[in-house]
């Protein structure tokens, strides 16, 4: 078909230079509106019959297709874009206007216009008599209300798109999602599990160790119940439970807080973070537009084996995981609160073990200006290293002053225990620094009270010339008296049960630093690491890491080098390390090789390895990796290590075997979420705090192309994990490989959830039976019209007539009849009748098609 006319339709989006529009441009609104609504309407084109050839094709009814997107009048639940960017989803109303050659128009009350995040204040007089005073019931065309303005309506995507001069928006951040979007998501409970089992044996002996974390919850509206445990098992050390928290918690959206009863852990942006057991509330960064958002760090270390590695901070286990042989890196560990240095505990298939040690304290406490966070906490001081759990209060304050000072200050009152802060933040040209003084007064009882000061300097800064990133750099100094609160409650602890306080250090001095340096071609730099003395003992505590990465053509060269605390001798460790990967293309796989060399200060002994590792499958859903190494030194030996991990559509399992220096090891792993809801169990391999539910009836097996690895269950279900609260999310569903004849009415969903919820996100599908494509010929031999339309017997339009006289349609039942219709006249339509073979009655989808030659069209 050829268009005999067409009118090219163009938008262009104007922006007001004046800051509102008073009642002179108000009284132009209709001028402009008449020119808006031409560019935002879909235009009419008309197509010329002639150029279809063959037999009836001069008759065929084609003014049908001279219109494009046409909607009926009334309300429709419509997912709202304004100025391209998603907002919401919103009704809205399209009305019948007597304006030629616009069949129907999205019309706007004072309520849809604040949602789209119009400035009321913006808008002339005339314009807001018109709309009223209240919302609701007193509408017009958005072109009659906001000069170049446009508004145009999809039928087909149910989706309403706005263009809004920016001079008429309300002024937000960027990211900026409007509460009232806000979604608590559905009555749900969620159990996420990480269960590892880990075996070695050799020269005798034999250990197996086992963990399973546990975090449970509900969630009723917009209250989230929690529960965070885990059970460790051990041959030598038997079966431990560990209940690391167990909470309620909900949001309060007017004031951007979060309130917490039962375990939680306590701000550490002034003070060092400590679990309590009670009350929280304080602010949450998060309901923040992620622009103006105010931190775990990243785990780096290295295995020689397939090893174990454990996370702990303030004495729980709060990750572990197994990672084969060669450098690693844990980038998902959730925040616990801002202070308490993390350990990192590797034990290879040996048993050996070693810890490093990460910084993990506040950064520089600097807040936009106008911005307050606050936090208060209230509750019994938990802590599984000490039997007394004493009564303590908590609270902080922050004050951004203007761009370049922020004010902080903060209390712990407790029993013995009296502690006051104040500090302030300078954001300067030279950087960001940090300054506080800490007072604190603590009454041991049998060991005598302690007073002292803390002194606090901290500084980051990114220096663009050179691309150094200073992540934080602080300096502590304590005097002699000093105590925090988690070492008072320890020395208080023991002095209460008439022990002397002689293990641990009393901290007099700590530098630490975290550096990122930029090369440009040449690669990056990479330090972090600690200083620290002790009042009580001699010597110095320092762990460090240190890494140079670069590429050479093809060829990643890695360097680093750091120190560790050896768990079995108690001894610090120093450990160099070269890496050499070679990415490699193995047909649709993705693989590549990785040689690298150590050497380890402990025992004097040195180690090379070569690994073999890759990804394979459609989805990349397996990956897998062989080490083979050789170590020489104080010890001698050969050692080969395989693992590999396989991301199916309710779990991520993973497994290792290996030998090493006269051991063998092996270990099974498995991690996901079970989510339970009103329409049922729904599993996913994925873990996290804040889920999305997709429903998709008879879309089976299809995969949700925003998480790589999902695919909806049998019952056209999945769960996808992590989303962002209280920012845009989407979730994408991909229609290749959906059951011919199941069409997903839409592909994509916005939402913004609240933190934790289960937002349950439905996607309308209609089934419209097994495809059929089937050469029919009218009574006469003729062919039946191009572009005829197929109709079941209830009138509805299941297909089309292609060329050569082919009708493509859907049928549902497997025998029946349809109407092939090209015109309104009597001699313009005909009825086929049909019936599937037997073997063709199963269930739709087995097949792209079924064909029938020379059917009669009568």
């Amino acid at each position: 078909m050829a268009p005999r006319t067409r009118t090219a339709v163009s938008r262009v989006n104007l922006t007001l230079a004046t800051p509102s529009v008073g009642s002179e441009a108000a009284s132009t609104a209709s001028q402009a509106a008449t020119q808006s609504t031409a560019q935002s309407e879909p235009a009419s084109v008309e197509f010329n019959s002639s150029f279809l050839n063959g037999t009836g094709a001069a008759q065929t009814d084609i003014s049908r297709f001279d219109k494009g997107n046409v909607a009926l009048p009334g309300r429709y639940r419509a997912a709202l874009y304004v100025n391209q960017v998603w907002v919401g989803t919103a009704e809205v109303t399209l009305r019948q206007l007597d304006v030629p050659g616009h069949p129907v128009r999205p019309t706007f009350d004072r309520d849809l216009l604040e949602r789209i995040g119009v400035d009321m204040t913006r808008l002339g007089d005339t314009v807001l008599a018109r709309l009223g005073t209240a919302t609701g019931h007193v509408d017009a065309p958005l072109p009659d209300l906001i000069p170049q303005a446009t508004a145009a309506f999809d039928m087909g995507e149910q989706r309403l798109d706005v263009t809004v001069p920016q001079a008429m928006m309300s002024r937000n951040a960027r990211g900026w999602v409007d509460p009232k979007f806000w979604d608590d998501g559905v009555p749900a409970a969620v159990l996420q599990y990480n269960a590892n089992v880990y075996h070695s044996n050799g020269s005798g002996f034999a250990n197996t160790q086992s963990y399973l974390g546990l975090t449970a919850g509900a969630n009723f509206g917009a209250w989230r119940f929690r529960y965070n445990g885990n059970v460790t098992n051990s041959t030598l050390g038997g079966t431990h439970v560990q209940s690391m928290q167990t909470y309620a918690q909900r949001s309060f959206a007017p004031i951007k807080s979060q309130l917490t009863v039962g375990d939680s852990f306590t701000d550490g942006t002034i003070f060092d973070s400590f679990g309590v057991r009670g009350v929280q509330i304080g602010s949450d960064d998060r309901m923040y537009p992620e622009s103006q958002r105010g931190y775990a760090p990243t785990v780096r270390g290295i295995a020689n084996t397939n090893a174990k590695v454990q996370v702990r901070q303030n004495g729980n286990i709060i990750y572990e995981t197994t990672v084969p042989p060669g450098p690693f890196e844990i980038n998902d560990l959730y925040p616990t609160g801002y202070g308490g240095d993390l350990q990192v505990v590797v034990t290879e298939a040996d048993g050996s073990q070693r810890i490093a040690s990460v910084p993990y304290s506040a950064p520089v406490n600097a807040l936009r200006e106008g911005r307050w966070r606050y936090s208060v906490s209230a509750g019994q001081y938990r802590n599984t290293s000490v039997e007394t759990h004493p009564f303590v209060f908590e609270g902080g304050v922050q004050r951004g002053l203007n761009n370049f000072v922020t004010l902080y200050g903060g209390t712990i009152l407790g029993e013995d225990y009296v502690s006051a802060a104040a500090g302030v933040a300078l954001d300067t040209p030279i950087g960001a620094f940090g300054f506080d003084v800490t007072q604190a007064n603590t009454d041991l009882h049998s060991l005598g009270t302690r007073s002292g000061q803390s002194l606090r300097l901290s500084y980051s800064r990114t220096f663009a010339p050179t691309s150094t990133a200073v992540t934080l750099a602080a300096y502590r100094y304590s005097t002699s008296g000093f105590l925090d609160y988690q070492d008072a409650m320890t020395l208080r602890d023991l002095a209460l049960h008439g022990t002397a306080f002689t293990n641990n250090g009393i901290q007099k001095g700590r530098l630490q630093l975290t550096l990122n340096q930029y090369l440009g071609k040449y690669g990056s730099v990479y330090a972090s690491g600690y200083t620290q003395n002790y009042w009580n003992k001699t010597g110095r505590d320092t762990a460090f890491q240190l890494g140079y990465n670069t590429n050479v053509g093809r060829v990643g060269v890695g360097v680093s080098a750091s120190r560790e605390l050896d768990a079995n001798t108690a001894r610090w460790d120093n450990r160099i390390m070269l890496n050499l990967s070679i990415p490699l293309n193995i047909g649709s796989t993705a693989a590549n090789t990785q040689t690298s060399f150590t050497h380890d200060s402990n025992d004097n002994s040195s180690q090379i390895q070569e690994t073999f590792s890759g990804a394979a499958g459609k989805d990349f859903d397996v990956n897998y990796g062989v080490t083979a190494g050789r170590t020489w030194g104080s010890t001698s030996g050969n050692s080969l290590n395989a693992n590999v991990g396989y991301l199916t559509r309710w779990s991520q399992l993973r497994a290792n075997a290996g030998y090493a220096n006269g051991y063998t090891q092996a270990g099974f792993g498995a991690t996901g979420s079970i989510v339970g809801y009103e329409g049922g169990l729904v599993l996913s391999p994925q873990t996290g705090d804040t889920y999305a539910v997709i429903e998709a009836k008879d879309a089976a097996g299809a995969r949700i192309s925003t998480s790589p690895g999902v695919r909806l269950n049998g019952r056209g279900q999945a769960a996808v994990a992590g989303m962002l609260p209280y920012s845009l999310n989407n979730v994408e569903i991909d229609t290749k490989g959906l059951p011919l004849g199941v069409q997903l009415k839409t592909t994509e969903q916005h939402f913004a959830p609240t933190a934790g919820s289960v937002v349950r996100l439905k996607f309308d599908t209609e089934d419209r039976g097994r495809a059929v494509l089937m050469r029919v010929r009218r009574l006469n031999s003729d062919a039946v019209p191009f572009g005829a339309d197929v109709l079941d017997a209830g009138g509805n339009l299941v297909g089309s007539v292609s060329q050569g006289s082919r009708a493509m349609f859907y049928m549902k039942t497997p025998e029946g009849q349809f109407r092939i219709k090209w015109g309104d006249g009597n001699t313009q339509s005909c009825t086929v009748r049909y019936a599937l073979p037997k073997d063709m009655k199963a269930a739709r989808g087995t097949a792209a098609a079924t064909v029938f030659a020379d059917a009669v069209c009568e």
